[in-house]
């Protein structure tokens, strides 16, 4: 047995040194980026959905919610997987997955179908958090803050994007046209992954309960990774808040504007987005926690411009760029620090983040519509930069109780 262990180190060991070359990184990062959009294509269209089914923004908003619940069920059901099965066949596998979920999107014919079929797009949504700790294996050390920041950047601008791509697809042609052709671009990206992709053998073998079981060790032992999923969750929150109520905040007086404007700030959000390469660079040089630390103050920043000056177009791109580099660079450096803890455990370290992450988007999701239907926009920026605020408690509680990491 450490015969075979040893020769399957080497193994993955000269994978890593022949396979990670700048196409393939920008391969992995691209492909996250179309994957994770899929989470995303809804929220500049909620209005026009809504009003395809008679239905108001509290009830339209549960489909944003759903999607984000199915994807926190498909990373702990899935995710895992990555530690103990071949991930290429893996990550192939839930791209054809997530093609029929979105054509079962776009032919939905009543809100309940609606709800079951973005349910379905979430749980099926999970290849990209498979792609990322792969990236994270195929790294070596020293370049690993940098490689999770290019792969991220590619995810994070998908998420970004989705959102004005939809936006204007949806105005120009209806909101199924948009999952019919998210349809298309899964199976497309399938067949490229399947040609793409390096072989990539599991480093443990464990049965599927036991890598369920040590799920829960692993959230008992590691308290940065306790701490990093809590922080996560909150931050994602704050994020969606934002996201899910911004295209009914540009229809109201205040603005007047279409989904397809809405989906416009995607484009804003890239500013933000884009730096974290960057990011991923100072985390192999700066310690990851203090970058958590500093990214969190950004987003709070965001939530106090939106609130006193959002009315002002110029206020809320500038709201939009320090909310997308806050989130996305606590993220970056979160994960910067949870895949150096344990290499052979890296899928399930990941699902732990990010069942935490999505189950607080879900959250978020539905706190934003909420939040709008209530109080409207001060009630959505008030309700955001309270979650954000205590992702801020959980860091300075953590940084005074002694941790270091």
């Amino acid at each position: 047995m450490a015969q075979q262990s040893s020769v399957q180190t080497g193994s993955n060991q000269n994978t890593k040194n022949q396979t990670l070359s700048r196409g393939l990184v920008l391969l992995m990062a691209i492909s996250c980026g179309l994957v994770v959009a899929n989470l995303y294509y809804n929220q500049p269209l909620l209005a026009d959905i809504g009003r395809s089914f008679g239905v108001d923004a509290q009830h339209v908003g549960i489909i944003s919610m759903l999607t984000q619940i199915g994807y926190a069920m498909g990373l702990f059901l899935f995710i895992p997987l990555g530690d103990i099965r071949e991930r290429r066949k893996l990550i192939v596998i839930l791209l054809i997955a997530v093609g029929f979920s979105l054509i079962g999107v776009a032919a939905a014919q009543s809100l309940a179908w609606m709800y079951a079929a973005s349910l379905a797009v979430g749980i099926t949504t999970v290849a990209a958090q498979i792609i990322i700790p792969l990236a994270a294996q195929l790294a070596e050390p020293h370049e690993r803050g940098r490689i999770i920041g290019s792969v991220m950047s590619g995810l994070l601008i998908g998420i970004l994007l989705a959102r004005t791509v939809s936006g204007w697809v949806g105005e120009l042609f209806g909101w199924r046209t948009m999952f019919g052709l998210a349809a298309v671009l899964m199976f497309g990206l399938a067949y490229v992954l399947r040609r793409q992709l390096p072989l990539s053998p599991p480093d443990i073998k464990l049965s599927y309960p036991g890598l369920i079981r040590s799920i829960g060790r692993l959230i008992v032992e590691q308290r940065t990774l306790r701490e990093a999923a809590l922080i996560g969750a909150f931050m994602f929150a704050s994020f969606s808040v934002f996201w899910t109520s911004l295209t009914f905040f540009m229809e109201s007086p205040s603005y007047e504007y279409g989904s397809g404007i809405a989906g416009m700030f995607g484009i804003v959000g890239v500013v933000g987005a884009a730096a974290a390469t960057v990011i991923g660079r100072l985390a192999d040089r700066i310690k990851p926690s203090s970058m958590v630390g500093f990214m969190i103050v950004i987003c709070l920043l965001s939530f106090l411009s939106f609130w006193l000056i959002g009315s002002w177009i110029w206020g809320l791109i500038a709201g939009v760029i320090l909310l997308d580099l806050g989130v996305q660079g606590s993220q970056v450096a979160n994960q910067t620090r949870i895949y150096s803890m344990l290499p052979e455990a890296r899928s399930r370290i990941n699902t732990v983040f990010m069942v935490s992450v999505f189950i607080g988007g879900a959250i978020g999701s539905t706190l934003g519509g909420y939040a709008w239907s209530e109080w409207g926009w001060s009630g959505v920026c008030f309700t955001g930069g309270g979650l954000a605020f205590v992702a801020l408690l959980i860091w300075t509680g953590h940084r005074l109780s002694g941790i270091q990491k």
